[in-house]
């Protein structure tokens, strides 16, 4: 099972293991990761699992298709390296990512 680090805005630090083929939002909620709520559940219409992927990690995700680009526009001090959790398949190749949390989602 791919292991995730999320690490908070105050900078606490949780790791996660979970199966390939959930939603980064999904691992989250279901472990109970304080910051990435997902109030539409996955729909991509909410924005409340807004991240940061760890820029060493963004690179090997793929682009955000244009309803995520769309949601983006709208949360709280986005960077280059920002998507929504729920828009982000974790993969075994994906073990190790680190996601880092905005001050905003908590």
């Amino acid at each position: 099972m791919p292991s995730i680090t999320f690490i908070a805005h105050d900078e606490t630090i949780r790791q996660i293991e979970t199966e390939s083929g959930t939603s980064l939002m999904q691992a989250a909620v279901n472990q109970g990761i304080d910051g990435i709520i997902g109030d539409c559940g996955g729909a991509c219409a909410c924005a409340t699992c807004h991240c940061y992927i760890d820029a060493t990690w963004a690179g090997r995700l793929p682009a955000p298709q244009a309803g995520e680009r769309a949601m983006l526009d709208c949360v709280i001090d986005p960077t280059e390296h920002s998507r929504l959790a729920c828009q982000v398949k974790v993969t075994d190749e994906l073990d190790g990512m680190v996601v880092r949390l905005p001050a905003a989602q908590y």
